[in-house]
């Protein structure tokens, strides 16, 4: 009888058995595909490893206004590949060796619940063997949305068009890339080929990029790509998928050749042949239902990462699996979600925490916005040429708590967490404008923030 098994080796998996194997609990873990799952393997890490290299050759290629000058600069994609994979072998090794020192055996398979005992406690079957537990851990995931547009799972099945997973492996960068979706992955993506070479199109149905971020940064951020050569169709849709990508726009149906299609038009929970059913969980369509101590309804059961359908990030399924083995231990340990940073890590960076101007609006604040150009931290005019990078700071006109910030320019995805603590903190403007930052830090364009008011 295991105290825990957990069914997913992704973030939210892993970080759940090696809490539990430190609390002394008997706990098996469960992978079908990779231990690390999607963020490891073939998503937050490898995109960063692609584009750390894509940043490196960039600041190389126009080095000039620094006083480095380069000849004959190339970005060997190959290389690039071949360091990813050492990158990912590396961590995933890391992440089983932590495991094993916690005592934590992990199963290459795909589980499958049977069902309960009388005495409560759950069968799990996996590669013909059944695992007896006293609680149950579900962090199974996502995987991309695919609609039912006309040509795709051909194209899919024929290499033309990509998920995240398959264009990692490219062993050449395409002479076209068309990019479908202009959420993080697809803005990413987008920017590394352009700079290895590729003639990059993306194709988006909102009427700006990235998804829920701050409007200002958006366009800033678009600019940005732009001039790195990405073009962009906005406020379309893809009707069919093939050597030519026909999209609808303005009332007109267009067409663009592409090489290769990149589809990123985001993330499903991953609740199918678990055998959720079985335990009485079946309203899962949407992902598993769970409360702020990460119970799924069911006693005995929890869920944690992006199975939950919460919000679709890494950090966030850490956080959650944390709270759900505390819980299991006795400590209550409740998950806030007011206060999660999300970050697009293209050059430049963008970083946002908590409710922007609109979501402040719409949620009953009286918003105060204070927008400053990063000119004002020397550090960003020291190592930045012509940098339009800003920060937006959201603020409580009644009460001066800081609701929000969002953020465009060089370390935008570390600074973010300041930013983060001070509201999961309920700090107002005065409070962290007497915060000590170090000097000098693009960091402390965030106590400049506080110092400013800008009255919508």
């Amino acid at each position: 009888m295991k105290d825990l098994i957990i069914l997913g080796g992704g973030p939210a998996g892993y970080t759940a058995g090696e809490r539990a194997g430190r609390a002394g609990m008997d706990a098996l873990l469960i992978e079908n595909r990779a231990l690390g799952g999607v963020c490891l393997n073939e998503g937050c890490i490898p995109t960063k490893t692609f584009l750390y290299s894509a940043k490196i050759y960039e600041n190389a290629k126009h080095g000039e206004p620094y006083g480095v000058r380069t000849t004959d600069i190339s970005l060997d994609h190959a290389a690039v590949l071949a360091r990813k994979n050492k990158v990912v072998k590396t961590l995933t090794a890391g992440v089983k060796a932590a495991l094993a020192k916690v005592n934590v055996p992990v199963i290459t398979g795909a589980g499958v619940i049977k069902g309960r005992n009388a005495d409560g406690s759950f069968i799990m079957a996996v590669n013909g063997e059944e695992y007896v537990s006293r609680r149950l851990l579900v962090a199974t995931g996502s995987v991309p949305v695919l609609p039912p547009i006309p040509g795709l799972s051909d194209s899919l099945a024929s290499g033309l068009a990509l998920t995240n997973r398959e264009i990692l492996d490219l062993t050449a960068p395409p002479e076209k890339l068309v990019v479908i979706g202009a959420g993080p992955v697809g803005l990413e993506m987008a920017s590394y080929f352009a700079s290895a070479g590729s003639a990059v199109t993306v194709i988006e149905m909102l009427d700006a990029v990235g998804g829920p971020i701050d409007r200002d940064i958006a366009v800033i951020l678009q600019k940005n790509l732009e001039k790195k050569g990405v073009k962009f169709e906005l406020s379309a849709k893809a009707v069919s998928i093939g050597n030519e990508v026909t999209y609808e726009k303005d009332g007109q149906t267009r067409k663009t050749s592409a090489d290769k299609i990149l589809f990123s038009i985001g993330r499903r929970p991953f609740t199918e042949r678990l055998g959720l059913e079985n335990i009485g969980l079946t309203d899962v369509k949407n992902g598993v239902k769970t409360d702020l101590f990460m119970r799924a309804g069911v006693p005995g059961v929890y869920a944690a990462g992006d199975v939950t359908n919460r919000t679709m990030l890494a950090h966030v399924a850490y956080r959650q699996a944390a709270a759900a083995v505390n819980h299991m231990t006795g400590v209550s340990d409740p998950v806030r979600y007011d206060a999660v940073p999300a970050c697009i890590y293209t050059s430049p960076e963008t970083g946002a925490v908590g409710e922007t101007e609109e979501s402040a609006r719409k949620n009953g604040y009286g918003v105060l916005a204070a927008t400053l150009s990063m000119n004002y931290s020397g550090r960003y005019l020291a190592e930045t040429e012509k940098g339009d990078g800003i920060i937006k700071l959201i603020t409580d006109k009644k009460t001066r708590r800081i609701l929000g910030c969002h953020i465009i320019g060089p370390y935008a995805s570390e600074i973010i967490v300041a930013a983060g603590i001070l509201i999961e903190q309920n700090a107002t403007v005065e409070r962290a404008g007497r915060t000590i930052f170090p000097h000098p830090t693009v960091g402390e364009i965030i106590r400049e923030a506080c110092m400013i008011e800008e009255v919508d």
